[in-house]
């Protein structure tokens, strides 16, 4: 009997331009791409009953114990990039599932997270939007040179963030946990408690990964330090952010404005309370969205696939 091979979520029907899918065919496996996201745990499980193989793009589908229990059939999770908390590897080691990940793109995230830096420090959607109306210069934006930027996590994505924000002529602050003075030193920043990051930034961006320990990371007292001229900037995970306090924030004017990628239901729902908030500019989780990284991800997932079938899986990912 062949091998089934789903791969989930593919939102914009582009995963068959950045891979030869085709070839597996040829091969005797089955491939099926499911372009819409599932209601439940239960429409899941009904959907991949059967399939051996299944891609997961990010964390778009996560798959944690109860799900796997109940997915006897499959062997191979590849998740694009080579992390994703919203797989119980654990638990997939333990029924037999091979876990793999795949590259991904260094530049995707930090380039997006500028963007929304900038357009919100310019009113560009507003702008956009007024001008398409007919108006002319309705908004006062603000520049980068000489305000401070705060950098929440330090790690890959963080360190790009701080030669975009040194090169803007910003004064970089930077705070996580395990940060340590030689890490901070070394990308150029100043290490600083997180009550003193916030409130001494015009800007806190987020690039925390996210676990127990980091969910929640800014809540009401950041929100309050970060004061009435503070933006928050997070295209990282939309759990780093207690959204309550969040809207809270944007409705009553405790931060001047949010750019946002992330957000704690995704795709997001028509009426979420974020759409209605003011001074805010928003995207669709579109970090890892470009060209150059679906080429990464759906060619390695590919290989992963590739290799698994030839009995020697590459980039597996321990428990």
């Amino acid at each position: 009997m062949g091998h089934r091979l789903a791969i989930l979520d593919d939102y914009q029907d582009v995963a068959h331009g950045f891979a030869d899918w085709t070839a597996l065919e040829k091969e005797g496996v089955s491939v099926t791409v499911f372009r819409e996201p599932f209601t439940s745990q239960e429409a899941l499980v009904a959907a991949l009953a059967g399939y051996s193989m299944v891609i997961a793009m990010r964390e778009r589908t996560p798959f944690p114990r109860p799900v796997l229990e109940k997915l006897p059939a499959l062997k191979l999770l590849v998740t694009t990039g080579m992390a994703n908390a919203a797989i119980d590897v654990a638990a997939a080691e333990e029924h037999g599932i091979t876990v793999c990940g795949t590259p991904g793109s260094p530049a995707a995230a930090p380039e997006l997270t500028w963007a929304l830096l900038l357009a919100i420090a310019r009113n560009l959607p507003a702008e956009d939007n007024s001008m398409r109306s007919g108006a002319w210069q309705s908004t006062v934006g603000f520049e980068l040179a000489g305000k401070t930027l705060g950098i929440v996590g330090l790690g890959k994505i963080g360190r790009r963030i701080a030669a975009y924000g040194q090169a803007f002529g910003m004064d970089v602050l930077a705070w996580s946990e395990n940060l340590t003075d030689e890490a901070a030193a070394d990308a150029g920043v100043r290490k600083v408690s997180k009550d003193d990051l916030f409130r001494s930034s015009d800007v806190a961006t987020l690039h925390l990964r996210l676990s127990p320990r980091s969910e929640g990371t800014v809540g009401e007292r950041e929100l309050r330090l970060l004061g009435p001229e503070g933006i928050l900037v997070n295209t990282a995970r939309g759990a780093l952010v207690d959204q309550d306090a969040l809207v809270r924030a944007l409705a009553e004017g405790w931060i001047r404005g949010a750019a946002l990628d992330v957000f704690d239901q995704e795709p997001l729902p028509a009426a979420h309370p974020i759409l209605a908030a003011p001074n805010t500019v928003l995207s669709p989780h579109l970090g890892y969205v470009t060209r150059e990284s679906y080429r990464q991800f759906y060619g390695g997932a590919f290989e992963d696939v590739n290799a698994w079938l030839a009995g020697a899986p590459i980039r597996v990912i321990p428990a």
